[in-house]
C-alpha cells in the first residue's frame, strides 16, 4: 500500500508539485491523501485539485485558537488514514508554527523544508537573510519538525554558491532548483522507512556519499542524491 501523506500549504506549492510529480511518475510510492491550508486562495490547492487530491482550507482566524486550529487539522488527517504510526505530515510553505498537541499526534512523522542551511538563518525570509548577510554558500534543508521554529533533526541538505551580486530573488531560485530535489528524496526514504533519529543525527539506511553538480547548476547535496532526483540540468 502506497505510504499516505497529508500537506500543509499556505501559498504556492512548488514543492508539493515535486512530490506530486514524482508519485505520478512511480518514483516514491506514496499517495497524498489530503492537502490542507490556512489560506484558501493558496495556489497549492489548486495544484492538489488538479491531481484529483482532496483538499481542506480554513482561515485560521475562523478558530479562537491556535490549538482550535491545529485540533482541527489533526481530525481532517486522521479522517485521511494519516495517524500515529500511520503516515507522515509534509509542510511545504506552510506559514504557521504548529501547537506541541499537533507534533504529538504525529510523532516523528511531521517535515519541513527550509531555504538555508539550518540552523543558519531560521525563520520566514532564510535566502533572503542568507544573501542580505553576504554567505558564500546557501542552500536548503529537510528536517523533522519538533516544537522550535525550524530546529529540528536535519534528513538531508543542499548548497549552492552564493555569488557576489546576487539578489534575493536570483538566489532563491537556484536554491529551489535544489528545494524539488532533496525534498521529494527525503519523502521517498521516509516511505521506504530508511530514517531513523539519534541524539539528534538522522541516519539514512543504504545513504550514497554526498552527490555534486558543476555547469548550470553547481551544488553539494548530503546524504547523496538518488538517480531520479538529481537535478535535470546539473
Amino acid at each position: 500500500m502506497p505510504f499516505p501523506l497529508a500537506v500543509l500549504v499556505s501559498g504556492g506549492g512548488s514543492n508539493l508539485q515535486s512530490i506530486l510529480d514524482k508519485i505520478e511518475a512511480g518514483v516514491i510510492d506514496a499517495e497524498v491523501r489530503v492537502v490542507l491550508s490556512n489560506k484558501p486562495d493558496a495556489y497549492g490547492l489548486v495544484r492538489a485539485r488538479n491531481r484529483s487530491v482532496s483538499t481542506w482550507s480554513r482561515p485560521h482566524t475562523d478558530f479562537s485558537s491556535r490549538q482550535g486550529f491545529d485540533a482541527e487539522m489533526v481530525r481532517v488527517i486522521n479522517d485521511h488514514g494519516i495517524s500515529s504510526g500511520t503516515g507522515a505530515v509534509l509542510l511545504a510553505g506552510f506559514m504557521r508554527m504548529l501547537t506541541p498537541e499537533f507534533l504529538r499526534a504525529f510523532p516523528q512523522a511531521v517535515v519541513n523544508i527550509h531555504p538555508a542551511l539550518l540552523p543558519s538563518f531560521p525563520g520566514t525570509h532564510g535566502a533572503a537573510d542568507a544573501c542580505d548577510y553576504g554567505v558564500r554558500l546557501a542552500g536548503c534543508s529537510v528536517h523533522f519538525v519538533d516544537e522550535i521554529m525550524d530546529h529540528g533533526p536535519v534528513i538531508i541538505q543542499a548548497a549552492v554558491p552564493a555569488l557576489p551580486g546576487d539578489d534575493h530573488e536570483g538566489l532563491a531560485a537556484r536554491i529551489l532548483k535544489l528545494e524539488h530535489c532533496i525534498y521529494p528524496q527525503a519523502v521517498s526514504w521516509l516511505a521506504q522507512g530508511r530514517l531513523s533519529v539519534r541524539d539528534r543525527h538522522v541516519h539514512v539506511q543504504g545513504a550514497q556519499p554526498a552527490t555534486c553538480g558543476q555547469n548550470a547548476l553547481p551544488y553539494l547535496a548530503s546524504p547523496g542524491l538518488e538517480q531520479d532526483f538529481l537535478p535535470k540540468d546539473a
